[in-house]
């Protein structure tokens, strides 16, 4: 392992928007839980708003393809409250869908993963086509090196799809770690046991506040990515600890960050 500091980025929504394979994935997962895999003409080709205002407060890839099916009903709960009632009782309401529908959140992420593993298998290109890179992301990130500084991935999106996207845009960071290595936290703390981490960088608040509570990572820096998923009030009276990071900002060297 390199001496060089380290700064973590998270994935979705800090190096890559990826809302319309989300939204793609999602439905497919639906039509497969339903038993009507393979049946894609179904899939709404345009990402709703409502799904696009729900993204911030998704955290798993299972949520995903939940709030794509509670979407997709014609007089659901969605349909009815609307969003902002909604995510006022976020976990709850997840929960009652899930009893509704008879579905764990295991299933759902087993589900979904089929059809990512399915996609790249049959057509790469076009499953990597349905990712951007947030513009200037990536020429940052490589720019890094010249500063002295190692970047890693922790993401709650599979390994194996993270992997294959950062190489399609070209960029290898010194570590990658998927859900499967476990909660940022772990992963966080495990590698400060390692070697020296330079910060942080999330574009959802609730996980910055939970690492900054973990015992052991309390002083690590951690930025708020203001060009991410963020709903509406995370720009405004950050906690302690947490700073927000615009794009120009971003783009100047680390020691102007703060």
């Amino acid at each position: 392992m390199s001496n060089r500091p380290l700064l973590v980025f998270d994935f979705d929504g800090v190096i890559v928007d990826g809302m319309e394979e989300y939204w793609w994935s999602a439905c497919l997962a639906c039509l497969r839980l339903s038993a009507a895999d393979g049946m894609r003409h179904q899939v709404p080709n345009r990402v709703p708003d409502g799904f696009r205002q729900l993204r911030p407060w998704i955290h798993h890839g299972w949520e995903m393809v939940l709030m794509a099916s509670l979407l997709q009903e014609r007089d659901g709960l969605l349909q009815r409250i609307g969003v902002d009632a909604f995510v006022a009782a976020y976990s709850e309401h997840c929960r009652q869908a899930l009893e509704a529908r008879d579905w764990s959140p295991q299933q759902l992420q087993e589900a979904l993963e089929h059809v990512r593993h399915s996609a790249m298998a049959e057509d790469r290109s076009t499953w990597l086509n349905r990712h951007r890179p947030f513009a200037g992301v990536p020429q940052r990130l490589r720019s890094l090196a010249s500063e002295g500084i190692d970047w890693a991935v922790l993401t709650t999106k599979g390994r194996a799809f993270t992997a294959e996207l950062l190489d399609a845009f070209d960029l290898q960071p010194a570590l990658l770690f998927g859900h499967e290595a476990g909660s940022k936290p772990d992963v966080l703390l495990r590698l400060i046991a390692e070697q020296s981490l330079c910060g942080f960088v999330e574009d959802r608040l609730a996980t910055l506040e939970t690492v900054l509570a973990t015992p052991g990572l309390r002083s690590l820096p951690c930025f708020l990515a203001e060009w991410g998923y963020l709903r509406p009030s995370d720009r405004q009276a950050l906690p302690q600890g947490v700073q927000l990071l615009g794009l120009t900002q971003f783009a100047a060297p680390l020691a102007d960050w703060t």
